[in-house]
């Protein structure tokens, strides 16, 4: 920093105009050195926060719902217990409780460290990281001192011992000092240009000189470098002087970029199952082509979303040759292969339903997953008659024609049994499923679907011989809570009954968009709008689950399970064409707490395209969100508004995710 002394012996005091911070209550020169060790180290710029840490006797998913405000963890030899308290000199509340999130001796006081040893360790690294904060929010010249049993932290470390007295005092006195603005602030590169206006870099003259505003700049910078192709882009210096007789914080930084850099020989470790080639063939790094960050993200993607790697690590070698090839290491850690899981979900008109799956993962090496699925509905109705169920086992290739395709197929069976109907049904499908990007995704194939039905047309047998395929768009910030983004899947089928000589075509579309009010995206609006049509001689011509009928959670919330559209005599027989619209509020109150309201509409029809005959039904509602760290636990109540046969004055839906 210019305008302060060197820590070496003999300093000189520095530039006039500028006065020494005080740190900690160190003397002037100590307090230089110390901050230099930390600023040497990454550290003085760098805001650091420590929540306590809780275990759980129980655990779910990784959540933990029924916490215990007590510590569970090891045995901690010769512990000492304290008493902390922190007070900030000018009665700020907003610095004071910074300070507290920021401080180890507030926010780890109920886990009490080793010995006095442990806790003087303990009180000299909260004092670093109390003035990490300070300078995180622009205070260069205040100080915290320490008192442990009455005794500075100064003389407590020289003395290395405390009174007897049990649990020890620890008061943390704060003096936050006055806010610094940036003034002069000079912005440079060598080995590429990058802009030197202050401003493209969130850095401006006036401005609360926050340590993090740097830090982020200095990001900015090398970020900049590296997307140009220079992947040992850094600072290469940064000199910041604070001027204490005028507030102020003046800033240099240099950039230098390094050399540029093209993707040389691609290579892997931590292998014991998996193919080394399947990971380089997967990994699509273009070896040759110049070095860039965002082909290295949507690697570590890719192999990600193989799910059979618990870690992937992307590590740069050095640059070699005249043409500045860097060979990539892809370190892996495999995930365990087999995998057991459950799930349940209740609603006061469709009854408890479980499921649960044993998957294999990797099952010949180049990342094929073969999984048994099962699964049981509408639990606690009046008879197992009524039950629904089904079961399933899917086989999955990734890599095939090409790292961005792969292969699934599948063979299961299912009943339902709605009020409408009754279906027992088994289908088998295939298909080649394509990545085109990050957001777009579709798969076409083939399927054979056999059905049995009795509903109010009679009992009656399909097979339809098909040729699906779909597309989908999604570029949500979050997959079980968005606030921001579009979901969009288009299907189409064409389809031929080989039993009752009809062809017929299924066409279905989803959108549904999320909009956040504000920046901390506690104010949500959600909204989703379904259509779809079928093309067939007949609703009779169409098996009765392929039908389109609405009503129920996922579709209309309020309404029965599958209880709204076209009826004969009384019974709901389905239609061939469905609307239907959900939009919702979504307000979080807490970290951990929100509130839903939402409205639902729609219908079914029975013709290939709504006429709207019979209006939309409407259902309204309320819910309850719990943010777990796996996803929101979702209770919503709904009334329809109106109901028809069949349909109960409110209903309730219990679930793991967000509605929509």
């Amino acid at each position: 920093m210019k305008g302060l002394p060197s820590c070496k012996p003999g300093f000189d005091s520095g530039a006039r105009g500028y006065a020494l911070m005080t740190l900690a209550g160190l003397p002037a020169r100590g307090a230089f050195c110390a901050a230099r060790r930390l600023l040497q180290a990454g550290l003085i710029f760098t805001v650091l926060t420590a929540a306590p840490q809780s275990a759980h006797s129980f655990e779910l998913f990784g959540w933990k719902p029924f916490g215990s405000s007590e510590e569970n963890s090891e045995a901690v030899p010769d512990p000492i217990s304290y008493e902390p308290e922190l007070t900030v000199s000018n009665d700020n509340e907003r610095i004071a409780t910074e300070l507290r999130d920021a401080s180890l001796l507030m926010q780890q006081k109920d886990r009490p460290p080793s010995g006095e040893a442990g806790l003087l360790a303990r009180a000299l690294s909260d004092r670093e990281r109390l003035i990490a904060q300070l300078y995180a929010i622009g205070r260069y010249g205040g100080t915290v001192e320490i008192m442990l049993a009455g005794i500075p932290l100064e003389t407590a470390l020289e003395q290395s011992d405390l009174p007897e007295a049990r649990p020890v005092s620890v008061i943390i006195l704060v003096d936050p000092g006055p806010v610094f603005t940036f003034a002069d602030i000079s912005i440079s590169s060598r080995g590429s240009d990058l802009s030197t206006d202050p401003a493209f870099w969130g850095l401006s003259p006036g401005e609360v000189a926050a340590s993090d505003e740097i830090l982020k700049a200095e990001s900015r910078m090398v970020s900049v470098l590296r997307g140009r192709g220079y992947p040992k882009a850094k600072i290469a210096e940064r000199r910041i002087t604070a001027d204490h007789s005028t507030n102020s914080l003046a800033v240099t930084l240099i950039a230098d970029a390094g050399p540029k850099a093209r993707f040389g020989a691609v290579s892997v470790s931590g292998t014991k199952v998996t193919d080394p080639a399947f990971v380089v063939q997967q990994a699509m790094l273009p070896e040759g082509e110049l070095y860039s960050p965002e082909d290295l993200a949507r690697t570590r993607k890719r192999l990600n979303d193989l799910g059979i790697f618990s870690s992937v690590r992307l590590v740069e070698g050095d640059i070699e040759g005249p043409d500045g090839t860097m060979p990539i290491t892809i370190e892996v850690t495999e995930r365990k292969r087999h995998v057991i899981g459950a799930g349940a979900s209740w609603s006061s008109t469709e009854g408890f339903g479980v499921e649960s799956y044993w998957r294999r993962r990797n099952l010949f090496g180049r990342g094929e997953l073969l999984s048994i699925e099962g699964s049981v509905g509408r639990l606690g109705n009046e008879s197992l008659e009524s039950l629904e169920y089904s079961a399933r086992i899917a086989f999955e290739k990734p890599g095939v024609f090409g790292p961005l395709t792969s292969f699934s197929t599948s063979l299961g069976a299912r009943q339902e049994n709605p009020d409408a109907y009754l279906s027992r049904t088994i289908t088998y499908d295939a298909y080649l499923n394509r990545q085109f990007t990050d957001q777009l995704k579709g798969r076409a194939g083939a399927e054979v679907f056999y059905a049995n039905e009795e509903d109010v047309f009679g009992d009656s047998d399909y097979l339809l011989v098909g040729l699906p395929a779909d597309l989908t768009f999604d570029n949500r910030d979050n997959l079980l809570n968005p606030s921001k983004g579009v979901f969009a899947a288009f299907f189409a089928e064409p389809a031929y009954d080989t039993l009752n000589a009809n062809a017929m075509g299924f066409v279905k579309g989803t959108v549904s968009s999320y909009y956040a009010l504000d920046e901390s995206k506690r104010f949500i609006l959600a909204g989703k709008v379904t259509a779809g049509s079928i093309f067939a001689p007949s609703v009779e011509a169409v098996p009765a689950s392929r039908r389109y009928i609405a009503g129920g959670g996922g579709s209309i919330r309020g309404y029965a399970y599958r209880n709204v559209g076209p009826r004969v005599d009384g019974e709901v027989t389905g239609g061939r064409s469905l609307i239907e619209l959900s939009g919702e509020v979504r307000v979080r109150m807490t970290e951990t707490i929100g509130v839903v309201g939402f409205v639902d509409a729609g219908n079914a029809y029975e013709n290939s395209f709504p006429d709207f005959s019979e209006g939309l039904k409407v259902g309204v509602g309320a819910g309850l969100r719990y943010f777990t760290p796996i996803g929101p636990l979702r209770i919503d109540a709904a009334i329809p508004l109106d109901p028809g046969p069949g349909d109960p004055d409110f209903a309730l839906y219990v679930g793991l995710s967000q509605a929509f």
